[in-house]
Parts: structure tokens; sequence; C-alpha cells
């Protein structure tokens, strides 16, 4: 199994009502504008959408909702999130059947799990059937996966990308891509049929392509703003790729703060009149109106 997800890929937020139920109608808009803006793929329940706090029936509900709004213009990627092989084998499960054509995989992280555990869950999740990205993030889970263990999971059936969450990325990234023989060379990229793609709300995105990575997984509120800076990028105009990028990275920044994040994507998106509230569930805080203002003034330059 080759990888299909690459390019710009969003996670998307989960919209709520003021009183924190679902807002599906809000869903839908948010699925559209990703598709309006040319994005290559679209995930659900990662970091980014709260997956953390949803409960089983719910991520049901939103992944229908979103499959039947993508309708198979591009692939759905479900993240994973459970803390053991059984619950996460549930949760691939679920998303095998409500429309996801790949898995964002977290390690379990309650327990430690050593390599060799590491090996046998990965290779148990892909038994699923569907692709399965190896989720890097040991910011959130302590999980540390040095690249020589994320070549070793690149070798099981099914096992078909990586998400590269672990700072600095950049270099992980290269050395990733060298060890699965993916390398650029004289200016082309080779493909092992193992993907490599960034995160961290797209950071270090122009500087991750550039060790060879193809694909990028940041919050869902700029994808009109990102998706050409990465053309650019991949036409070979780096110069113009870089200054486009500048002007956006004010708000990726603003949207990488620990405890809010969640608020400021969700405030983005209801200023872009996208969603109509930017409520969000504990343990995910709102934003107070010092940090609004401060985040008008930065969209100001952007929407102008």
């Amino acid at each position: 199994m080759t990888h299909t997800i690459h390019g710009l890929v969003p996670i998307l937020a989960t919209p709520f009502h003021l009183d924190g139920t679902l807002d599906l109608p809000g869903l839908r808009r948010l699925v559209e504008f990703q598709l309006a803006s040319g994005v290559d793929g679209v995930a659900v329940f990662g970091m980014a959408s709260e997956g953390f706090a949803l409960t089983t029936s719910e991520r049901d509900v939103i992944q229908r909702e979103v499959a039947a709004v993508v309708d198979g213009a591009v692939p759905i990627v479900a993240g994973v999130n459970a803390t053991s092989t059984v619950t996460a084998l549930e949760q691939a499960r679920q998303a095998a059947d409500t429309g996801a054509q790949a898995l964002m995989v977290l390690p379990p992280f309650m327990v430690p799990p050593t390599p060799d555990q590491l090996v046998d869950f990965y290779g148990d999740v892909a038994g699923v059937g569907l692709e399965v990205m190896v989720q890097d993030a040991p910011g959130v889970t302590g999980v540390a996966m040095p690249a020589a263990l994320v070549v070793e999971l690149s070798k099981l059936d099914g096992v078909t990308s990586v998400k590269v969450e672990a700072p600095p990325t950049v270099p992980k990234v290269g050395a990733v891509v060298d060890a699965v023989g993916g390398c650029i060379e004289d200016g082309a990229r080779g493909d092992s049929g193992f993907a490599v793609l960034g995160g961290m709300n797209a950071q270090f995105v122009l500087d991750e392509y550039a060790r060879g990575a193809v694909g990028t997984m940041p919050a869902c509120e700029f994808p009109d703003l990102l998706a050409p800076v990465l053309a650019d990028w991949t036409a070979g105009r780096h110069a113009s790729a870089r200054e486009m990028f500048a002007r956006l990275l004010p708000l990726i920044v603003y949207g990488l703060q620990p405890g809010i994040a969640w608020a400021v994507h969700k405030e983005v998106l209801v200023r872009r009149g996208i969603i109509d509230q930017a409520t969000v569930r504990l343990p995910a805080r709102p934003i107070d109106d010092t940090a609004r203002t401060l985040l008008d003034q930065i969209l100001a330059p952007l929407f102008s």
C-alpha cells in the first residue's frame, strides 16, 4: 500500500453551539470552505479538532457529516487518539465504517510503550485496512519515536506515512525522508511510497518541504491563504512563497498557544463568517478580550 495523503490536509475544528452541543450546519460550512480553498484532504479528530473531548457517538455523527459533504472529492483522515490497542482498534473500525480513507494514529500514552510494543500496536491498527499515518507528537504524548523507529514502522504493511511534530521538526523530517529513500536529488523528489508530512500548524512548512516533506496538516482557518504558498513553493517560486508565508506566520504562531489554541482557531473562523460561535470544551479555554483585540490586529493585514 502506498500513500494517498499528501499536500494541504487541514485538521477540522469541531464547531459547538453556545450550550456545547455539536453545530452540524457550521461543520458543513467549514468543510465546504476547505474544499473551496483547494485542499488535498481533510482530517477529523486531530488535536485541533478537540478530538480529546468528543464522545464515541459524536465521532460517528461528525465523520458521517464530513463524508457526506466531501462526497469523495478528497481523502478524509480520521484521528485515532486512544490509550490502548483495543480502544484504538475501536476508533479505527468506526472510522472505516463512516467514510475515512486513512487514520492518523497517536501512540498509546497513558502507559509508555516500548519500541517493540509500538511496532505491534501500529501493525494491529493497520490491520483494520485503512492507510495508517504515524503521528509523532511527543509534546502531547510524552512518547518519543526516534527516526530509526519511524523507519521500522514504515516497513509495516498499511503504515504509509508519518506526521512529524517532534521539534525540531525540520531535521527529523530530513532524517526520515533520507532513511526511507525519498530524498531530494538534483531538484527532484524521489518517492519510496512512504510519505512524510508536517504539523504544528505549518509553522516550519517550507523548510519541511525543502527537506522532503510532501504535505502539511495545519489548523483549518487559513487554507485559502496557505494553498497559494504551497503552490508557489512546489512550482519553484521559493522567494514568492516565503514572502507570502511571512505575512501568514503571525497568525500561525498565535494559533500554537497551549490551552487557548482551539479558541484561537474558532475565533478566526467566526470572524471569517464560517462558524457562529467560538465555544470550546474543557480543558480547552476561551480567549479573553485582550487576546481577541490582539488577534484582530493580526488578522487586519491579512483580510484588509
